[in-house]
């Protein structure tokens, strides 16, 4: 039996595999002692620590493009829209189109979910990301990646503080961030969101399973470590996100989104990043 080291998050999708209720006779999944997938990033593409590992979609974009020996397997492990995920002051007359010149801040540039709403302000909004100043907390997962010249550090508190004292004029914010003060940038998020997704046929991907380009090699090892992934989240009634057609729409509009916006050099045609898994998984 071959055994892989593992990291993901625990989830529901993730627990009947994390606690081998779903197993395989051929490979064994040694997970790393995680929660939090996010807390695994940095040791996954900097010190390559697990053959198998959750990660977030520009995360992995940005290590591939360094040249990390890491490949895609077809399966979504969450996302979601981020129409949502752009605040600015509840006072403020401030819509999307006004950008340009404006100040936005968020914990990282690379990070999936801003990457996402820079693209959606490009595409519905007309904004440039290079007219804007975009405010970052910490630099990317990737040791080698550094931001575009249009991205400034700071240290002046956190993303609320900054949105509050006036610092930003809007910030980036997956979730965990509300107030009578505090109000999405863009009017009737969840209703723009299902609109653009008719538009678009794209519901954004944040977190995928990636595996070692040596491992990738062995068929029967991908097919099986895809199989448990899948397995697991039957067990726990979630729907079915995987799959190279279905997982298409959203993966090439994230290439692109990371192309425009410099966090990889080339726009890679998706079926390169899934190298030998994708003819381990044909059919």
């Amino acid at each position: 039996m071959k055994r892989l080291t593992a990291m993901t998050g625990t989830y529901p999708r993730t627990r009947a595999l994390k606690e081998h209720t779903v197993t395989s006779s051929a490979v064994e999944l040694d997970f790393a002692p995680v929660e939090v997938a996010q807390r695994g990033f940095k040791a996954a593409v900097r010190e390559l620590a697990y053959d198998v590992t959750e990660l977030a979609l520009m995360t992995f974009l940005v290590a591939y493009d360094a040249g990390k020996p890491l490949v895609l397997l077809p399966f979504a492990m969450n996302g979601g829209h981020h129409h949502k995920s752009i605040l600015c002051r509840a006072g403020s007359v401030l819509t999307a189109e006004q950008l340009p010149g404006k100040t936005v801040a968020m914990r990282s540039y690379s990070q999936t979910t801003p990457t996402w709403v820079r693209g959606i302000l490009a595409d519905e909004y007309g904004v440039n990301v290079r007219d804007v100043r975009w405010l970052t907390q910490e630099g990317a997962h990737v040791e080698e990646y550094e931001d575009p010249a249009w991205v400034t550090r700071s240290s002046d508190g956190s993303l609320e503080d900054l949105l509050r004292t006036g610092k930003a004029d809007a910030i980036i914010a997956g979730s965990g961030i509300t107030g009578d003060d505090i109000r999405p940038l863009i009017p009737a998020p969840q209703a723009a969101a299902a609109a653009w997704e008719q538009r678009t046929g794209v519901v954004p991907i944040n977190h995928m399973v990636a595996i070692r380009r040596e491992v990738a090699e062995d068929a029967e090892t991908v097919r099986e470590v895809f199989r448990m992934l899948r397995e697991s989240r039957a067990v726990a009634g979630e729907p079915e996100r995987s799959g190279f057609g279905e997982l298409r729409p959203a993966l090439e509009l994230g290439v692109r989104y990371a192309h425009e916006q410099q966090l990889i050099r080339k726009r890679y045609d998706v079926e390169e990043l899934y190298g030998a898994a994708r003819a381990a998984l044909a059919g």
